[in-house]
């Protein structure tokens, strides 16, 4: 189609990046603080940093644990999520049980309701997502940057983070296992982070989410580790689905294990950039998956998308 064509033309977002370019300025520094010698709305991927050094985050250093231990603003958190982010560098994830009240996820699934019947926002992706709904309500922008969530982040990442975007799921996505870092990139890599919110139980019926604990550890498929078809002009057309079977031959020579995600309504799962999950098959077909997702930038580090060789756009939240 020529919708396509158009789509997988590199130049094509060279022209929408010129039209938001105030929405790409979070990277200017961090073009500056690396080297990076195009202008902010050009193309981009880890091919531009082949050669930059670069420092990895604390928790993904060797020493990590020990770092913790000595860490006095671990005390902060509760003892169960203290105990937790002691197992993080090995984990790659943590859990907040009873992070949001009842009432307050009730008011959330409301507000949907509401945003959907006033056509605020809609489904997209073969009606799965919702994409971006903080940026329609002021309620769901106060649970995605709560204060209970983006504390724990910014201890893990030792910076402020920037909530990028969020995705409503009504249904389970069954999604076959990926890492956000190949939607999602930063320079340095790992400065991305990840919480996904349960606005209802979630069982083994209705598609949970699931992870492979310890899988973060695993090197970052990027462009240049598999065949993804683009070319200087081009993206490729087929390049994410590339990228799922280059990442399952790799998961068939690890022995990581997966974890299913059984959510109370209220839960919180936090997780790495490189840690990999999705969604699980459902298995009552009317089931619902009500949940929410949200990623978040490190505030101090080069902000991209791997797959489609852009800068991260993102807009300032209404007043």
């Amino acid at each position: 189609m020529l919708k396509d064509f158009f789509r997988n033309l590199k130049i094509t977002s060279v022209v929408y990046n010129m039209i938001h370019y105030r929405q790409l300025l979070h990277n200017k520094a961090g073009y500056k603080r690396f080297g990076i010698k195009k202008p902010l709305f050009w193309t981009i991927s880890s091919k531009d940093f082949k050669h930059t050094p670069f420092d990895v985050p604390w928790l993904d250093k060797a020493d990590a644990i020990e770092q913790l231990h000595t860490n006095k603003e671990l005390k902060k958190f509760p003892e169960e999520t203290q105990q937790q982010l002691l197992q993080w560098p090995e984990n790659g994830y943590l859990i907040l049980k009873n992070c949001f009240s009842l009432k307050e996820v009730d008011s959330i699934n409301e507000e949907m309701e509401h945003l959907l019947k006033e056509q605020k926002v809609h489904w997209r992706y073969n009606n799965r997502k919702i994409m971006f709904s903080m940026y329609a309500s002021t309620l769901i922008r106060r649970m995605a940057i709560d204060k209970r969530i983006t504390s724990v982040m910014e201890f893990i990442l030792k910076m402020p983070v920037i909530a990028f975007q969020n995705i409503n799921f009504y249904k389970g996505s069954e999604q076959k296992a990926h890492s956000d870092s190949i939607h999602m990139t930063t320079f340095p890599p790992g400065y991305l982070i990840a919480a996904w919110i349960a606005l209802e139980d979630v069982d083994h019926t209705n598609g949970p989410l699931f992870y492979l604990p310890g899988s973060h550890k695993l090197r970052y498929l990027l462009n240049d580790q598999y065949e993804h078809g683009g070319g200087k002009l081009v993206l490729g057309s087929d390049a994410y689905d590339k990228y799922e079977i280059h990442l399952e031959e790799e998961i068939k020579r690890t022995a990581f294990t997966s974890k299913e995600f059984h959510a109370k309504k209220g839960d919180v799962l936090i997780w790495h950039a490189n840690l990999l999950h999705g969604g699980k098959a459902i298995l009552d077909e009317t089931s619902t998956r009500k949940s929410m997702v949200v990623h978040f930038y490190g505030k101090n580090v080069i902000k991209y998308h791997e797959t489609t060789q852009r800068p991260s756009l993102i807009k300032d939240f209404p007043e």
